[in-house]
């Protein structure tokens, strides 16, 4: 197989295994939904994350086997990329991206697909299919331009060109910047931490945050309201408010 899912500790690692780049092939990308979706119905993943190995994150798709496609070949294939992708975005826990090496178009764009992106000092990313008289097509002129703003996803995708780490935390692109031998560390520190805080909370919040980023404030609002009164019926909620009136605020162990 070519992506891999392990899971410890409440922590789910979906780990790109496809050498030497991790070129992400129809097989890979269809691999990718099927552990998107098993780490979103396990209840013993309660955080993810998306991680290439030490010395790449994704380099991107695969060249030889797209240009072998033709129209009607891709017209078919589109929606199953897209749809591989969307379903690492709609994982209803906390996502972290640990991304070493390159990660470039569809990498840089299944990076975009978490929540928050820890990137090696000596990291790469972009969108270069223009390069290639493309556009990217998994996600990355939606995801992109709604993470760094239209005018900085449009100069990445119009001239194609990678930027470092330094650049890309500078943009919004990526979150945090380490040693690349500390990158899955702190990644899988971050989602460790996470994974032993409030599920459902933590699945609200995302939620409510995601579905404003992609309607109009009203029905933002909704949905946080609904989510909001809806969380008073939960047992974290119960336990976060008796832990906090009976030992201060940050004790609380939920389950």
């Amino acid at each position: 197989m070519t992506v891999h899912l392990e899971v410890a500790e409440g922590v789910g690692t979906i780990r790109l295994d496809r050498p030497p780049m991790n070129a992400l092939d129809v097989a890979t990308q269809d691999r990718l939904k099927e552990l998107a979706e098993e780490a979103t119905r396990r209840d013993d993943v309660r955080a993810v994350v998306l991680y290439g190995g030490e010395k790449v994150f994704a380099a991107g798709a695969d060249i030889k086997e797209m240009q072998a496609m033709d129209h009607t070949a891709m017209v078919l294939r589109a929606r199953g990329l897209q749809d591989s992708f969307t379903a690492v975005a709609r994982i209803p826990k906390p996502v972290v991206a640990a991304v070493t090496g390159y990660a470039l178009g569809g990498g840089c764009e299944l990076a975009l697909c978490a929540d928050y992106r820890i990137a090696a000092d000596n990291a790469k990313l972009g969108q270069p299919e223009i390069l290639l008289g493309l556009i990217p097509g998994a996600g990355g002129t939606q995801r992109l331009a709604r993470l760094i703003g239209p005018s900085r996803a449009k100069d990445l995708i119009f001239t194609g060109r990678m930027v470092r780490s330094d650049e890309a935390l500078t943009l919004g692109l990526v979150d945090q910047v380490v040693p690349a031998a500390e990158v899955y560390p702190t990644a899988h520190a971050w989602a460790a931490r996470l994974a032993q805080g409030p599920a459902i909370a933590l699945r609200a919040a995302k939620e409510a945050i995601d579905t404003g980023l992609e309607t109009d404030i009203d029905t933002g609002l909704a949905v946080e309201r609904n989510w909001f009164a809806g969380l008073f019926a939960t047992e974290d909620r119960e336990r976060g408010m008796r832990s906090f009136v009976e030992e201060g605020p940050g004790k609380a162990k939920f389950l």
